[in-house]
């Protein structure tokens, strides 16, 4: 057994990746928060920026934003907004005071404290495929987000290391009355994974109903809750210029117990948002800026997040286009306004891809290399997505894995480190002109941990990949996705935290859950 242990923990090359790929058991990076340690990508300059900003502002100070929520209305008008119905202007000394008390970095501690994350600074994390209500596998293609397939996406997400938060619901289970769903959607999400958990902002009952879920899973008593940062929300605008009123409020309930919120415009250049790419980022920020106001004005010092999801439609047919040229630089020029602004960011890994081929993924790859470029702190939808939003895949979900598991390691030190032992200059001489590596004892001392060690990627030359059955890749990832379901193993939670979990969710349920109009 010993034998075999160490075998396992040598494996690597060839070699180690047949291993890995005859067994259940992946061979993934170990659970830990990344730290970017680029520097930003900065397209602009310093005017840029100055120009972005006082466009902005201009959009809040002449236009303003409709706050379709009476509340929020209020609120502004006591802080000396300019009210017009629900047209809302504010002016540019306003919204910098308001974000001076907005904190650059906060944590979110989940069930689990190991499972912490910083959210801000050099710290990024990816976020699983949140929302389409389709999912779509080798199997079973294209079909209706359901219960099971909810639950499976929650399996995945616990599994992977390379995930840090359990965000929205991965496919729409339908299958479940929109009434209780968010009962049973965050029972199986706080005990099928022990990660930062995610609220939809879609009414004061299901906003309520998730904080105490994720109060009672942890044990906490009011107070302890609310003292720091144990989930969050994300909400976006109704691009253009406007905030609609379940997000609005959602956002401030979870403000007024110190809970995160990522306030994320969804601005598509040439449909919701100007052709040109700094006017659909003004147009961005002015909507973003305006949430994150409102919030620090009703609790100052609040967590938030700025996010930007600018990307440019295809002219021809109107559909989204993800992953683009254009969506790069939006990115890293919200990046860069977010530093200006002091925010933390928020991005995503997207593609308009409807399988996943190749176009998903150097769509996806784009995407989230924008995220590292841009200094993103939270990368939604890092792993599934597919058509836009509209499709989760497994098979995705495994191959973007791959993708951030090659991200974290390119941010670890050994990729460049100068050290005397790092530099090698008594292997160089010992192996001298025409020698090979392969055999000195600085590759034999450093081989095992040398390189990254891929769980989907087959690195087998042409002859060997076909004698071994000719897979490709979405087959491979579709044998992982497989794997993990047969050998997953919930985390561990404390029998009176779950037994009061059951509680609530079937008092809830009694009651009738949250009010629909169907």
């Amino acid at each position: 057994m010993a034998d075999d242990a160490a075998r396992k923990r040598r494996s690597g090359g060839r070699a180690g990746h047949r291993d890995r790929a005859g067994s259940a058991v992946i061979d993934q990076m170990p659970w830990r928060q990344p730290q970017n340690p680029d520097r930003p990508t900065e397209p602009l300059d310093g005017d840029g920026v100055q120009a972005i900003h006082r466009g902005a502002m201009r959009i809040l100070r002449e236009i303003g934003i409709e706050f379709l929520n009476p509340e929020a209305v209020e609120h502004l008008r006591r802080a000396g907004c300019k009210i017009t119905g629900t047209n809302v202007r504010m002016d540019e000394d306003f919204v910098m005071e308001m974000l001076s008390h907005a904190p650059a970095q906060f944590t979110i501690t989940p069930r689990n404290p190991a499972r912490e994350i910083i959210i801000g600074g050099r710290y990024m994390s990816f976020v699983n495929v949140s929302s389409p209500p389709n999912s779509w596998d080798l199997e079973r293609g294209k079909r209706s987000g359901d219960f099971a397939t909810f639950q499976e996406f929650m399996k995945l997400t616990q599994y992977f290391n390379c995930i840090h938060i359990a965000g929205g619901y991965p496919v729409e289970p339908i299958d479940i009355h929109a009434s209780v769903r968010h009962l049973d959607c965050l029972y199986e999400k706080l005990t099928l994974t022990d990660k930062v958990v995610h609220a939809y902002s879609l009414g004061r009952e299901r906003v309520e109903d998730v904080m105490e879920m994720t109060r009672l899973a942890a044990g906490l008593s009011h107070s302890e809750f609310d003292e720091k940062p144990r989930m969050y929300t994300n909400i976006n605008s109704v691009s253009p210029l406007k905030h609609d009123f379940p997000m609005l409020d959602g956002a401030m309930r979870l403000a007024l117990r110190n809970q995160a919120v990522v306030v994320t415009p969804f601005t598509l250049a040439g449909a919701m948002a100007p052709v040109t790419m700094s006017g659909a980022v003004t147009l961005s920020l002015a909507e973003g800026l305006a949430a994150v106001a409102l919030l620090q004005f009703i609790r100052p010092g609040c967590p938030v997040a700025i996010g930007t999801f600018t990307s440019n439609v295809d002219m021809k047919s109107g559909a989204p286009a993800f992953g683009t040229p254009e969506y790069m630089r939006a990115t890293q020029m919200t990046g860069q306004m977010a530093r200006f602004y002091g925010l933390p960011l928020r991005s995503s890994g997207v593609c308009a891809a409807n399988v996943p081929d190749g176009q998903a993924m150097w769509e996806t790859s784009n995407s989230l290399w924008a995220a590292v470029q841009s200094g993103t702190n939270m990368v939604y939808h890092a792993a599934g997505w597919l058509e836009g939003g509209l499709i989760a895949s497994p098979e995705k979900f495994v191959m973007d894995c791959e993708v951030l598991q090659m991200i974290q390691r390119y941010f670890e030190q050994p990729t460049w480190a100068t050290t005397d032992d790092d530099i090698a200059f008594d292997a160089i001489k010992d192996v001298g002109p025409g020698g090979h590596y392969f055999g000195c004892a600085h590759t034999q001392e450093r081989y095992t941990n040398a390189f990254y060690a891929p769980i989907v990627s087959d690195w087998r030359n042409y002859e060997a990949w076909q004698l071994d059955g000719s897979v490709w890749t979405a087959e491979r990832a579709h044998r992982i996705y497989k794997a993990i379901l047969e050998e997953f193993v919930p985390p561990t939670m404390a029998d009176d935290h779950r037994g009061a979990l059951q509680e609530f969710v079937a008092r809830r349920k009694q009651e009738g859950g949250a009010p629909t109009d169907f």
